[in-house]
C-alpha cells in the first residue's frame, strides 16, 4: 500500500461518529491533545480546544469565553506548564484542582531533556524503546529557556499518545460512568490504529534514516527518537527565541560538515530567516509543523499529523 494512502485507511476509526449524548464538559490545550480526547469521546461528546492549530501555545492570550470554559469544565487535559505556562497560571485560579489532568506528569510517559545547542551531540544515546519512561534529572549543559529543562513536545511520540489515550479514557469514565465502556473501547481502538500507523511510518522512513537534516526549532525530538531519524541540529533554540549570529554560524558550518540535505521551517514563522541562512547552500527547504497547522481539528488530526511529518521527511530526504 502506498504510504500516501495510509491515513485514509487507518483513519476510518477516527472518523466514525454516533449521535451525541450528554457528556462531561471537557477542555484541552492544543490540537493534538484535542484530537486524542475527541477520539476517546467519539459518540458521546466533543471537547473544547484553547489553542488553535498554527498558533503558538507558549504565549496564547485567553479569551473571556475560554476562561469561563475552564471554570465550568469537569475535566481539563493539558500537556503541562513547559508548553503552556500561561495556562498553568490560569488553572491555579480558575479550575478545580481535581479537574486538571497534566499529561506530561502521567506514569509511563517518556520525557526527554531540552536541547539548546545548535548542533546536537554526535554521540547521542538512542531511545529506541519505551521500557523506561522516567524523566531525566541530569541537565548539565542545558540552560533553562522557555521550555524549561524538559522538552514538552511529548505528543510526537506515539507511545506517549497511547499512554495518554488510556489516561483520558479513565478520567472521563470516572466523571461519566454511564459512558465508561464507550470511552475505553474508543481508546483501545485508537491504540490499535496507532500501532498500525507506527509500523507503517517506520517502514516508510527506513530508506532515509541516514540522510541528515536540520529543523527550525527543536520540536521533533520525540518523533526522532520514536522512529530513529535524528535531526542534526536546530536553527533556533525555541519558537519563542530568534537565533543569534553565533548560532547561525554554527548551523551554517554544520551544513557543510554533515552534508545537510533538508531544512524544515514551520508555517507560523517568517521563512526569510531560513532562506537567508540556506540560500546559497543548495539545501532543500520544506515546511513541517508539530501542531497540525492546516489540518482540520478533530479526532483524525493526530494520525494525520504523524503521517504528515513522515511524508514530508520522506519527500525531502529522498530527493
Amino acid at each position: 500500500m502506498p504510504f500516501s494512502r495510509l491515513v485514509p485507511v487507518l483513519a476510518v476509526g477516527f472518523l466514525a461518529t454516533a449521535p451525541v449524548q450528554a457528556a462531561p464538559d471537557v477542555v484541552t490545550d492544543i490540537a493534538p491533545v484535542h484530537a486524542l480526547v475527541a477520539r476517546v469521546m467519539d459518540g458521546v461528546g466533543a471537547p473544547e480546544m484553547l489553542v488553535l492549530p498554527g498558533a503558538s501555545p507558549h504565549d496564547h492570550a485567553m479569551r473571556p469565553s475560554q476562561a469561563r470554559a475552564l471554570q465550568q469544565a469537569d475535566v481539563i487535559f493539558h500537556v503541562g506548564a513547559g508548553l503552556t505556562p500561561w495556562l498553568d497560571k490560569a488553572l491555579g485560579s480558575l479550575a478545580a484542582e481535581e479537574a486538571v489532568i497534566t499529561l506530561s506528569d502521567a506514569p509511563g510517559v517518556l520525557q526527554l531533556p531540552s536541547r539548546d545547542i545548535p548542533v546536537f551531540a554526535e554521540d547521542r544515546e538512542p531511545h529506541d524503546d519505551h521500557d523506561d519512561h522516567e524523566g531525566h534529572d541530569d541537565h548539565e549543559g542545558h540552560d533553562n529557556h522557555d521550555h524549561g529543562s524538559t522538552d514538552p513536545h511529548m505528543w510526537l511520540d506515539p507511545a506517549n499518545a497511547m499512554t495518554w489515550l488510556d489516561i483520558i479514557a479513565d478520567s472521563l469514565a470516572a466523571q461519566d460512568p454511564d459512558n465508561a465502556a464507550t470511552y475505553r473501547d474508543n481508546a483501545q481502538s485508537a491504540r490499535d490504529d496507532l500501532v498500525r500507523l507506527t509500523a507503517q511510518i517506520e517502514t516508510a522512513l527506513a530508506p532515509v534514516r541516514d540522510r541528515p537534516f536540520i529543523v527550525y526549532h527543536d520540536a521533533y525530538q520525540y518523533f526522532e527518537a520514536a522512529f530513529g531519524i535524528p535531526a542534526t541540529g536546530a536553527v533556533a533554540v525555541s519558537d519563542a527565541v530568534d537565533p543569534g549570529a553565533a548560532r547561525i554560524a554554527s548551523i551554517k558550518a554544520a551544513v557543510a560538515e554533515h552534508g545537510i540535505v533538508c531544512v524544515f521551517t514551520e508555517p507560523q514563522f517568517d521563512p526569510k530567516l531560513v532562506q537567508a541562512v540556506f540560500e546559497t547552500s543548495g539545501v532543500a527547504v520544506r515546511v513541517m509543523d508539530p501542531l497540525g497547522a492546516g489540518l482540520v481539528p478533530g479526532p483524525q488530526l493526530y494520525p494525520h499529523l504523524l503521517s504528515g511529518l513522515a511524508e514530508t521527511l520522506v519527500e525531502c530526504l529522498s530527493s
